[in-house]
């Protein structure tokens, strides 16, 4: 203990440590409620981030957009991402214009003139759409290309293996320092 604390009276510093200690939990109290909204439903969590593809939900969401759905109960009007059983696990985010959880939804995209020929229930829906981010998808699925991978690892191992510059230790010819 330093000459400072022991002059303080004992009950000054806790509350300091205290205070100090404050945004530390804040920011594990932040991260904590963070993962938890955005837990993957492969995970086991309840959030599915979907890029959309294709033009049936134009005017609503554009190819390359993204969007965050959660789990939760589905109504007429919601627009939900479904996992049909017999498609091999292919994402559909389309509008719900009818039906219920229990006999299966009727489903259309906003730009579509006919309806979907599934009717997904139950396990078949991932989540309800909630948050939208137009283009953020183009940008995410830059990742998902191997080339853009091998491209990085290429400048990656270029650094590391240019020549550093070389530390001359002979000293200069005037006899400067």
């Amino acid at each position: 203990m330093s000459d400072l604390d022991q002059a303080r009276p004992a009950g000054e510093a806790r509350p300091r440590r205290l205070l100090g200690m404050l945004p530390t939990v804040a920011v594990v109290l932040l991260a904590l409620v963070g993962a938890w909204f955005l837990w993957p439903s492969s995970l086991g969590g309840c959030t599915t981030l979907t890029i959309v593809s294709g033009h049936s939900m134009d005017g609503t969401y554009r190819t390359g957009d993204l969007v965050i759905s959660r789990c939760g109960p589905a109504e007429v009007g919601d627009v939900i991402v479904y996992q049909p059983a017999d498609m091999g696990g292919v994402r559909i985010i389309h509008r719900v214009v009818g039906g219920s959880a229990d006999e299966g939804w009727v489903v259309q995209g906003d730009n579509n003139a006919f309806t979907d020929p599934w009717t997904p229930r139950g396990d078949e829906v991932v989540g309800v759409a909630r948050v939208h981010v137009g283009g953020a998808g183009a940008l995410s699925s830059l990742f998902l290309s191997p080339i853009v991978w091998v491209s990085l690892l290429l400048v990656a191992a270029g650094i590391l293996c240019w020549p550093a510059p070389q530390d001359d230790d002979e000293p200069d010819p005037d006899g400067a320092a």
